[in-house]
């Protein structure tokens, strides 16, 4: 390929991933126009599915689970925060954990800041920290400026809030009845 041809396919591709990037802007500013201000209902049913989906469950082997709720993304964990708030949980009875990969050992109190400044809590709440062994040889993509960890969130007390959790998910599982489907057919409960 000659000096001129390769530049040229780069320049196609650099207006390509502009072209991608200002897509991505405005859909980004239009899902926030189509969202506008959630209500406290919209709020509860997020922080139920959130919590279906990323956090302890209860169960016939552990019927006396808490609320425990991990991610990396601070945004889902903020709002996990906010419904935790609207479920009248103070933030005494919150507390964190945060897991690193041991290959970032070194990173430990660079992390705890980050989380520190992202969720608004006090550095001193990020006390317990977690390493997790991992394979050396792996090809993890979470390598770079964008890992920060995993951070587990737990509340204290909250056995009662976790099988009302549970009722909950139940309801909307009923609530959307024949609408539930695997494929062209209606899921069997």
């Amino acid at each position: 390929m000659t000096t001129l041809r390769r530049e040229a396919a780069l320049r196609g591709a650099h207006a390509r991933r502009d072209t991608r990037l200002l897509q991505i802007q405005k859909l980004n500013e239009d899902g926030k126009r189509d969202i506008g201000k959630l209500t406290d209902r919209e709020l509860w049913l997020i922080g139920t599915a959130l919590h279906w989906a990323e956090g302890s469950k209860q169960n016939m082997r552990s019927p006396s689970a808490g609320i425990m709720f991990g991610n990396s993304d601070h945004r889902m964990l903020s709002v996990f925060l906010a419904w935790l708030h609207s479920q009248g949980i103070e933030r005494k009875d919150i507390f964190v954990e945060l897991y690193i990969h041991i290959e970032r050992r070194k990173d430990t109190e660079k992390f705890k800041t980050w989380w520190s400044e992202k969720l608004d809590i006090s550095i001193e709440n990020l006390d317990r920290v977690y390493y997790k062994k991992g394979n050396p040889k792996t090809n993890r993509g979470n390598v770079t400026d964008l890992y920060h960890g995993l951070l587990r969130i737990k509340v204290r007390s909250s056995t009662t809030l976790n099988r009302q959790v549970n009722g909950w998910i139940e309801g909307i599982v009923a609530s959307l009845g024949d609408r539930l489907m695997v494929g062209q057919t209606p899921l069997k409960r």
